[in-house]
């Protein structure tokens, strides 16, 4: 189980996101593995994307989604929920991330569950901040290089068959973007 490459990161942040469908991540918490296949995805890049934490300026919340590639970007929103990014952009791209919106859960499911204070399996993992919770990702995660074989990471997965691209959710700049991408795993 290898993670990623760093030039994997490398590249449009829209083309990243749909290319991170079917990558699994992997969540290592003491001597526990959890893991779960990548089924929805969104695009936020710099200057071109009002939606984008790094539209304006380098702020000291945003500021991995300037540097190097492959880094986890961890932010709390709403005042109780954290969301897990990763950044990648084209090398004349200033900045850009791609949030992890959804994932198929398939090792370490009972941890989720006891993470999750929930048995219900569908709703486990389907949405960002549930995500979190359940992979034990926070603001300790903030800046974890995700190309290391660490306690965070991604590493290949599955080939997905088709992928869907919609509107992006929650935002309300932008919404003309279709950079909001998933897919279906077939059970």
């Amino acid at each position: 189980m290898n993670s990623l490459p760093r030039k994997f990161y490398l590249e449009n942040t829209v083309s990243v996101a749909k290319n991170l469908l079917g990558k699994k991540i992997v969540r290592r918490i003491g001597n526990k593995v959890i893991s779960g296949i990548i089924t929805e995805t969104e695009a936020y890049r710099h200057k071109d994307d009002p939606a984008s934490h790094a539209f304006t300026n380098m702020t000291e919340r945003n500021k991995v989604m300037f540097g190097s590639v492959g880094i986890a970007y961890v932010y709390f929103t709403y005042g109780m929920h954290y969301c897990f990014n990763v950044v990648a952009r084209h090398p004349k791209t200033k900045a850009g991330a791609v949030l992890i919106r959804t994932i198929e859960p398939e090792k370490g499911i009972e941890i989720m569950m006891k993470n999750r204070k929930s048995s219900d399996l569908k709703n486990l993992t389907n949405g960002p901040a549930k995500l979190s919770q359940a992979l034990e990702i926070t603001k300790e995660q903030y800046g974890i290089d995700l190309t290391k074989n660490s306690k965070l990471f991604i590493t290949n997965g599955i080939k997905p068959d088709r992928i869907l691209a919609t509107s992006r959710i929650g935002i309300k700049k932008s919404t003309e973007k279709l950079w909001n991408f998933k897919i279906n795993i077939k059970n």
